[in-house]
């Protein structure tokens, strides 16, 4: 059992949109990431997505039952997105999030 410092171990890597897991709980990771720019369009297929922003701005487009909706995320926030649900996470600067 171990402490995990956020600003800590955010530091210790710069490339954007490539997780490190820094954590597990129950039969989940918990990962950190960062982002700028656009990733793409995706789903999971098995398991729900927990982006909850810990400095920046998420912009999260998401498709579901023919509608495209986008949400901002920021500081302090976190949006859940389900399985099957095809979203594209994008962000002007670069944001810093934790990904259950």
């Amino acid at each position: 059992m171990d402490k995990v410092n956020l600003a800590q171990r955010f530091s210790l890597f710069t490339e954007h949109y490539r997780p490190k897991v820094v954590g597990e709980i129950n039969d989940a990771y918990v990962k950190l990431t960062k982002l700028q720019g656009d990733f793409m369009w995706h789903h999971h297929d098995e398991e729900d997505e927990l982006f909850f922003v810990v400095k920046g701005e998420l912009r999260m487009k998401v498709r579901e039952e023919g509608e495209e909706r986008e949400f901002t995320i920021r500081p302090g926030e976190f949006i859940i997105i389900p399985h099957g649900v095809e979203h594209f996470p994008s962000s002007e600067e670069e944001t810093h999030i934790m990904l259950l």
